[in-house]
């Protein structure tokens, strides 16, 4: 079984879309949401009105958009890549995670979850080591 480079090359650019796009997208998502505000009132009218703000926001539209983004890469990556590969492999995604929640939200990441951060991004290092795809085509 042979896994061309150009195939890899494919894989590790979709894999990178995906870890940029899906924790973009949440961010922009939890930016929106901080703007619409918390939603406490669960009678219908007013869960009514959260619903029309949310999906006037700007920032949830982009959001959407993103994960939109992120779920092509996904299932285009998963077309031809093992998941065993493709799921462990774009957990580089935490580590934009914490970035974006440090730069865009404001968060205080604590040097431990930076740490475990790390030692994931160091497991992403040795799954990406492997051939993406380790089964015959079916």
């Amino acid at each position: 079984m042979r896994f061309s480079h150009r195939l890899h090359g494919k894989t590790i650019f979709l894999i990178a879309l995906m870890a940029t796009f899906g924790p973009l997208g949440d961010v922009f998502l939890r930016k929106g949401m901080k703007q619409i505000g918390a939603i406490s009132n669960w009678h219908p009218s007013a869960l009514l009105s959260a619903f029309e703000r949310t999906f006037r926001s700007g920032p949830i539209w982009l959001g959407i958009t993103s994960l939109l983004l992120f779920f092509v890469a996904y299932l285009l990556v998963l077309s031809w890549a093992d998941y065993s590969y493709v799921q462990p492999a774009s957990a580089t995604g935490y580590l934009f995670v914490a970035l974006l929640g440090y730069l865009l939200l404001g968060e205080v990441i604590p040097r431990m979850r930076w740490i475990g951060v790390l030692v994931i991004c160091l497991g992403v290092l040795l799954v990406g080591g492997t051939p993406p795809r380790t089964t015959e085509e079916g």
